[in-house]
Parts: C-alpha cells; sequence; structure tokens
C-alpha cells in the first residue's frame, strides 16, 4: 500500500539531530557492502571537518536503502546490514516500480530532520554530503549537488543530455538546471512538499524545482561506477525526457498548433496561387508527385500532433486511476 498517510514520520525528540540518507537500489547486491564501508566514516561522525575550516555538528544517521523489486540478492544483503547494524534500514517495494517511486519511498519512511538522496553505486561521493549539511546549516532547504564532470559517459549520451535540458529550460517555466541530478539534501519542509504531490507520472527534478524554497548548490566530481552497470539505457532516458517535458510543460501542444496554423496557411496560399495561375495562364494543375508529396507531409504532421495529443491524454488516463505510487512489502523485516 502507499504509505503516505499511515506511515508515521513524526520528528525525532533526541536533542542531537538525524540526518536520512535515502538510496535507492535496483540489483546492487554486490556493491552495498562498499557502500556500508564507504559511508561508516560519516555515520560515526568523523567526517565533521571541511576542507575550509569549518566543522559540522554531530548527528544522528540512518540509512534507509529502498529495494526496488531487485532480482538479486539485494534483499538478503539489506537484511545483514540491517542485523549488524540498526542504522541501515530498509524499505523493500513489492516490484519494480522504477527510481522515481523508490525515491517517493524513501521520503514517505525517512525520519531525519533532513534527508540526503544519493545512488546506491556511489557515484556521488558521501564526502560532497558534509558540505551539504553546512549549507543546510547555514539555512538553505535545498542543497543539490552539481556535477563538475559528468564521469565515464560517451560523448553522444553527454550532447544528448546537454540538448534535453536546454529544450526542458525553454519549454518550462520553472528553472530545470543543467548537471543536477538526484544527489541533494532536503529540509524536512522540503521533504512534506515533495510528499504531499502524488503523481504517478513523476519527473523528480522538476518536482524539486517547482517546490521551491531557499536553494544553493554544492559541486561534485562523478565517479565511476565500479559495480555492476547502469540500468538506463538509451530507451529509457528518452522514457524519462518525456516525462520531463510533459510534466511541466504543454509546449509541445502549442508547437503542434502553432504547426497546424502555419501548414494551413500555407495550404490556402497555395491553392490560391493555383487558382490564379489555372485562370490566368491555363497550366495544368501540379500532377500525381506533387500531389502525394503533400498528402504525406499533411498525414506526417497529423501524426506527429496526434502523437503529442496522445502523450498527455495518455497521463491523464494513467493520473485518472489514482493508483498508489508504489506498494510496500516489507519494512525493516516486518511485512507492511
Amino acid at each position: 500500500m502507499d504509505m503516505h498517510t499511515h506511515h508515521d514520520t513524526t520528528m525525532p525528540v533526541d536533542e542531537r539531530r538525524k540526518v536520512s540518507l535515502v538510496i535507492p537500489a535496483y540489483n546492487e547486491g554486490r556493491g552495498l557492502l562498499r557502500l556500508r564501508d564507504a559511508l561508516t566514516p560519516l555515520l560515526d561522525n568523523r567526517m565533521r571537518a571541511l576542507s575550509d575550516g569549518r566543522e559540522i555538528a554531530e548527528y544522528d544517521y540512518e540509512v534507509l536503502l529502498v529495494n526496488d523489486g531487485s532480482r538479486d540478492d539485494t534483499l538478503q544483503v539489506l537484511r545483514e546490514l540491517r542485523a549488524a547494524d540498526p542504522r541501515f534500514c530498509y524499505v523493500s517495494l513489492s516490484r519494480n516500480f522504477g527510481k522515481e517511486a523508490a525515491m517517493l519511498a524513501g521520503l514517505d519512511y525517512a525520519t531525519g530532520h533532513c534527508v540526503v538522496i544519493l545512488d546506491a553505486d556511489l557515484q556521488h561521493p558521501v564526502e560532497a554530503i558534509p558540505r551539504m549539511i553546512a549549507e543546510w546549516e547555514s539555512g538553505y532547504d535545498d542543497v543539490y549537488g552539481r556535477r563538475a564532470t559528468r564521469g565515464r559517459e560517451s560523448w553522444l549520451r553527454r550532447r544528448l543530455s546537454m540538448a534535453y535540458y536546454s529544450m526542458l529550460q525553454s519549454a518550462s517555466d520553472i528553472d530545470v538546471m543543467p548537471n543536477v541530478g538526484d544527489f541533494r539534501l532536503l529540509d524536512r519542509r522540503c521533504v512534506d512538499a515533495v510528499r504531499s504531490l502524488r503523481e504517478t507520472q513523476r519527473y523528480s527534478k522538476g518536482l524539486f524545482a517547482w517546490i521551491g524554497y531557499s536553494k544553493k548548490d554544492v559541486e561534485f566530481v562523478t565517479a565511476d561506477r565500479e559495480e555492476g552497470a547502469s540500468s538506463f539505457s538509451y530507451r529509457r532516458l528518452f522514457n524519462l525526457a518525456v516525462e520531463g517535458i510533459t510534466s511541466h510543460s504543454t509546449a509541445p501542444l502549442r508547437i503542434a498548433s502553432v504547426v497546424g496554423f502555419v501548414t494551413a496557411i500555407a495550404a490556402f496560399v497555395y491553392l490560391i496561387f493555383t487558382v490564379v495561375r489555372t485562370l490566368l495562364y491555363g497550366d495544368p494543375v501540379a500532377g500525381y508527385p506533387t500531389l502525394i508529396c503533400v498528402l504525406l507531409l499533411l498525414g506526417g504532421l497529423q501524426l506527429c500532433a496526434i502523437g503529442i495529443v496522445g502523450e498527455y491524454i495518455g497521463r491523464i488516463f494513467m493520473e485518472s486511476k489514482r493508483r498508489p505510487v508504489y506498494i510496500a512489502d516489507i519494512y525493516n523485516d516486518s511485512k507492511v
């Protein structure tokens, strides 16, 4: 069931504040022990000193891993981590709902005064988290990681990503920043704001921008993935791009309308030109090849417009079902 209304996220009353680390995990069994080792110095408050001379306070930490229907031994490793260290918590979803749903599940179950979202593959460096906490202590509500480099990524994928961000920025009325992903720290009121947005077709980067609040960037260098392979193929990235554009902009519908209007005007002008030329000069109407080309052009434009409208109708259809974003199966060794 969707735990938005049923899970208790009452803030801890301890004097020392808590930081929750939310980490979606899909087939990450081989890398979770490395993740634990990388996080241990932070959890033990041994990473308080910053390079600029500042020092963050001591915190209680909670690591909340969300098993997103993994097919490997991820769930078993999570159970072992939980048994060895109670600071490691986990939520296991009933099937693979996708990273967006897994992040929402993590936010629903996190109990900290702030939440840090990061990936399980350590491409988001743990060393950047104390700097995020320092900015949060300074009063910022949303401290997001900005990539200084994109890591070991192909030229084509990098170019497509930048082109997508440029297109989304120009089409949307919110500031969707390039080179900024899901790696960020959210104050509790930002977490509650995102949790209140229960749409099933989710694009979290846009939602983080939409809720507003005071924001600050922390630059980091993307590490290369050492275990497993990214589950984001070009097809899934394309689907994510469509989600981003259709979730936060109606620009494609406007473009389809404008193209249709311009095409209709051009067709009318050409019709007038053809009639006048025939009346004045007796020239025959253009033949079969021209007619076929015009029909194919108009048919293609119509199909594109119908496809764009269909994307939005499909989103309306999915939202109208009002299904939960995810279904949780196990929370810390107990059935939900």
